[in-house]
């Protein structure tokens, strides 16, 4: 079913939950389960525990346009009370949803019969004390505030700023700037979009705020570029304090140079020093005090540099891989084709290839690291770059914000891998 492929995932700030959303408009919320008694190393696993319809399809008549209900980007907000909430939001609509459990209802009602029905006043003679009664555990998601008609283009980012009072939304040409209390107005932080569009030359990628300072986000382009603004410095950040973009070397310009170029996710490091770039071939690694080239790129797949012809043809080479730090920004991660994901250690410089499959999701099955070869012999342990299936490519994964354990959407499957416990 396509409507099930997973279009995000998410771990919330504790990691006891862990969001998808999918194509159907669908979020389920996993929640880790707490250790058993009896089985002190046995840490939890993700169970489901809640599942509900967060997008519908919808229809702008002024357009004639179908506005899918896929979830592109769900972003949780810290938990300040017993309840969860977090931000959804497909192509054009941002939601707000609550997420909180009930296991108690209220019994004996003054003005009401047990079905719900009003009574009549002149039949109650006695005064009744209600009473909370235990039942079933309910988990009910509700949406609490819905942010819409602010935005053109598609949406391809939602981040939330460190002073939990606002949000920004970023679609291919403008971002804008909420209040989490505000449906009705937005701001409009940045706006590229030239008097005429036929001068368009780039489009916002994506966009995320710095995790401590809540007056700096960056945002990426289709040219490759980050900018880093300040709204400090003025309401319209259309200028931005920082520009980094590595310049091209020029061995190895070809036809698909500028496509392969085009950003498809930044991520601040969370001590919020670094930013991480994923663009078609590389993950890239950026000091904010070094605008002029990243202080560390990683090479994800750079045997499909001689197959950019037959991606292109196959719109793969359009695919939106996304990046994650781990909760210590020393391993970053990023997904590939054949199911493989890449993790990269900063600090070790080693790096390993791990495939997300049904061989290898049985319980305590151990991952083992895979090997593409080019040409030539192939080991036996190897796959050749001629035999990668490029449907199943892995695009969202997440990390837990402060353990091993790691989240990777492939396809319609979630696999969720942990250090093993000794």
């Amino acid at each position: 079913m396509a409507a099930d492929i997973i279009s995000t995932v998410e771990f919330n700030h504790t990691g006891e939950l862990l969001a998808t959303g999918d194509k159907g408009g669908r979020v389920v919320i996993f929640q880790r389960e707490q250790e058993s008694k009896n089985q002190v190393h046995r840490r939890g696993e993700y169970n489901v525990y809640s599942t509900f319809q967060s997008h519908e399809p919808e229809f702008d008549y002024l357009k004639s346009l179908e506005i899918e209900e896929k979830i592109n980007k769900i972003r949780w907000l810290p938990q300040q009370n017993a309840a969860y909430f977090l931000l959804s939001t497909n192509d054009k609509t941002v939601k707000l949803w609550k997420v909180s459990e009930r296991d108690k209802r209220p019994e004996g009602y003054n003005l009401k019969d047990e079905e719900g029905r009003l009574r009549d006043p002149a039949t109650i003679t006695t005064l009744r004390v209600p009473v909370l009664r235990p039942m079933d555990l309910m988990v009910e998601a509700t949406p609490r505030r819905v942010f819409a008609n602010a935005h053109t283009y598609h949406i391809n980012s939602i981040s939330v700023n460190s002073d939990y009072e606002t949000y920004m939304s970023a679609d291919d040409l403008r971002i804008n700037l909420w209040n989490f209390e505000i449906t009705n107005q937005s701001f409009n932080i940045v706006d590229i979009k030239p008097a005429n569009m036929e001068e368009l030359t780039e489009v916002i990628t994506a966009a995320e705020f710095h995790p401590h300072h809540c007056n700096t986000f960056v945002y990426s382009s289709s040219k490759g570029t980050i900018r880093l603004c300040d709204m400090r410095a003025s309401a319209l950040c259309d200028r931005h304090t920082k520009f980094f973009e590595e310049p091209e070397d020029p061995s190895n310009r070809s036809f698909f140079s500028e496509i392969i170029s085009s950003i498809s996710d930044v991520k601040f490091s969370h001590s919020g020093r670094y930013i991480m770039t994923r663009d078609y071939l590389t993950a890239k690694v950026w000091d904010l005090n070094m605008e002029n080239r990243p202080v560390e790129t990683y090479q994800v797949h750079d045997y499909l540099r001689s197959k950019l012809c037959s991606l292109y043809e196959n719109d793969c080479i359009f695919d939106k891989f996304e990046c994650v730090w781990n909760g210590s920004d020393s391993v970053i991660m990023t997904g590939s084709y054949n199911n493989f994901f890449r993790m990269f250690d900063r600090n070790t410089k080693r790096d390993v290839t791990l495939e997300a499959s049904r061989e290898n999701s049985k319980p305590r099955a151990i991952l083992k690291p895979r090997k593409v070869c080019v040409g030539g012999k192939r080991r036996k342990d190897e796959i050749s770059v001629d035999s990668l299936d490029f449907s199943k490519k892995i695009l969202h994964t997440a990390w837990h914000p402060s353990e091993n354990i790691i989240a990777v959407a492939a396809t319609n499957n979630l696999y969720i891998f942990q250090d093993k416990v000794n």
